[in-house]
C-alpha cells in the first residue's frame, strides 16, 4: 500500500459574509485549526476548492471532511458534496444557536457577546466530531486524550492553520476518454510497481487498475478505457526512469 501522510480532518468553512453566521463559522473553524485540534486538522478554502483546486479536492475525497455552514442552505456541505463526495460530518451555526439557547449572533466584521459564544460553542461541537472520526477519546476531566500522553510540543500557542493543497497527498492527472481525471495516490503505485520489478504489461495494468479502484472511483464502464490509460501510463513511467539512469 502506498505510504500516504499521517490521517487528517479537513475543515471546509462558509465563506458567506453577508450574515453574522458566517463570520462565526470561520472564527470556529480557527480556533479548531490553531488552538483545539492544530495537529489533527486542515483548512479546505471552499473559494480554491470551488474553482477546481485539484489538492483540496483530492485531500476531501481521500480524508474525512467536516463542513461548518452559517445557515440552512448549507453551501459549504453541498460544494464539498459536489465536488469530491459527501462531507463526513456537518454543523450548521443556526443550529448550534438554537440548541445551546444563545441569543442571535450580530455583527460581520465584529461579532457581539451572542456570536462569540457560538464561535466557542459551534469550535468545541467540530472538535469532538474531529476526535470521533479520527477515533480518540477526550476526556473533558483530564483536558486530554484518553491512553495517549500530549507532548508539551503540542501546546505551542504558535502553530497556524495548515491547507490542504499543501497536504503531501499525490495525485497525478490523466485524459481517460476525453476528460482529464485526477487520480489519488497513482504516483507513489507507479513507484511501488517499478521497485518490484514489474514490468509493462496487461498483466500488471491489471494489477495497477485494482490498487487505484482503492483510492479512487472508477465507473464499471469506463474500466476498459482506465487499463489502456493505466498501461501507457506505467510504460512512460519505466521508460522515463531508466532514461534517467
Amino acid at each position: 500500500m502506498p505510504e500516504l501522510p499521517q490521517k487528517k480532518v479537513g475543515i471546509v468553512a462558509c465563506s458567506g459574509e453577508e450574515l453574522a453566521e458566517g463570520t462565526v463559522t470561520r472564527l470556529a473553524a480557527l480556533r479548531v485549526l490553531e488552538e483545539l485540534r492544530p495537529d489533527d486538522t486542515v483548512t479546505i478554502c471552499l473559494p480554491l476548492f470551488l474553482a477546481g483546486g485539484e489538492g483540496d479536492r483530492a485531500f476531501a475525497r481521500f480524508y474525512p471532511t467536516i463542513a461548518v455552514d452559517g445557515c440552512e442552505l448549507r453551501c459549504a456541505a453541498r460544494a464539498t458534496e459536489k465536488y469530491s463526495g459527501k462531507p463526513a460530518a456537518g454543523i450548521v451555526v443556526t443550529d448550534v444557536v438554537r440548541e445551546a439557547g444563545l441569543d442571535q449572533p450580530e455583527g460581520l466584521r465584529r461579532l457581539n457577546d451572542a456570536g462569540l459564544q457560538a464561535v466557542e460553542a459551534t469550535a468545541q461541537d467540530m472538535a469532538f466530531m474531529v476526535d470521533d472520526l479520527l477515533g480518540k477519546r477526550w476526556s473533558r476531566r483530564q483536558g486530554a486524550f484518553v491512553g495517549e500522553v500530549i507532548p508539551v510540543e503540542a501546546k505551542d500557542s504558535s502553530k497556524t492553520a495548515t491547507c490542504a493543497c499543501g497536504s503531501g497527498i499525490p495525485i497525478q492527472t490523466l485524459a481517460i476518454n476525453g476528460d482529464e481525471v485526477t487520480l489519488i495516490a497513482l504516483p507513489v503505485l507507479l513507484e511501488q510497481f517499478r521497485e518490484a520489478g514489474k514490468q509493462p504489461s496487461a498483466g500488471t495494468a491489471n494489477a495497477l487498475l485494482e490498487q487505484v479502484k482503492i483510492y479512487n472511483q472508477v465507473p464499471g464502464d469506463l474500466e476498459a478505457d482506465y487499463l489502456s490509460v493505466l498501461q501507457q501510463a506505467y510504460a512512460d513511467f519505466c521508460a522515463e526512469k531508466e532514461a534517467m539512469i
